[in-house]
């Protein structure tokens, strides 16, 4: 089955009303507890995971994982480790990597992505990658069977969101807020931000940055989207927490239950 496949399959058979999505930094706090943390979201009701590659320089996110990102480099992380995990838990559920472009030129693109498609990743965010640049990584996904995810800002203009609509594959990743991930106390205005988004793709669509709370991810479902993407909440669990795999499981159980 391929990546887009796999990822059709986790949205179409999600169980709520929304397919929910947790993020973690992989290698944080340490390999074996993240990728028990993994597990633990899968155990408590994800329906696909982002698995983050740590580095040095993540310019999408905010203090929380940017720390994290820190913390798992110091304690070892590699590309070759952090895809590892995502081998295992692909056996689970969908792995969708977000990675940033500097990591995938420094192995290479096709050697990037023949790598993490024989890891059993099924799609590929690189947050930081222009769309004007995306092509050469989207048609070395394609040759590989790894969906190429595609990111829609809410400053994104309705001619760009034509263009980002036809490059995704297997979802569409909409940002909810401008500025970095990062917990927020207030809901935005989801419905208008899908809205948008959704008059120019036909895939599934995503919201993610910002959704810390389950009544926060209810919202989103309320509003539309076809996922939940939660991030920062959790890895600040995992930082907080004396057993972070146990603890984000229980938060994820919390999150899968507001989206049913």
């Amino acid at each position: 089955m391929s990546g887009a496949e796999r990822i059709a399959a986790a949205f179409s058979g999600r169980a709520g009303r929304a397919a929910l999505m947790p993020y973690l930094v992989g290698g944080f706090p340490d390999l074996a507890t993240s990728l028990g943390i993994a597990n633990g979201y899968v155990d408590g009701g994800a329906d696909l995971i982002e698995l983050g590659v740590p580095f040095s320089d993540p310019l999408a996110d905010g203090p929380v994982i940017q720390s994290a990102a820190s913390a798992a480099l110091s304690a070892g992380a590699t590309l070759d480790r952090v895809l590892g995990i995502a081998t295992e838990i692909a056996e689970r559920v969908p792995v969708v990597l977000m990675c940033y472009s500097n990591v995938i030129l420094a192995r290479g693109t096709d050697r990037f992505v023949n790598e993490i498609a024989a890891g059993g990743v099924s799609g590929l965010i690189v947050p930081d990658l222009p769309l004007e640049e995306a092509p050469v990584v989207a048609a070395s996904c394609a040759a590989n069977q790894v969906s190429f995810v595609a990111i829609a800002a809410p400053t994104s203009t309705d001619q760009r969101l034509v263009a980002i609509g036809a490059a995704t594959e297997g979802f569409l990743y909409a940002v909810a807020v401008s500025g970095t991930t990062g917990e927020r106390e207030h809901d935005t205005l989801y419905a208008d931000v899908l809205a948008r988004v959704r008059a120019h793709t036909d895939a599934p669509v995503a919201l993610g940055f910002g959704i810390s709370t389950p009544q926060q991810a209810s919202a989103a479902a309320d509003a539309g989207a076809d996922g939940v993407i939660v991030g920062s909440r959790l890895v600040r669990e995992a930082t907080e927490s004396s057993d972070p795999a146990a603890a984000c499981q229980l938060l994820v159980e919390q999150f899968a239950q507001a989206l049913r």
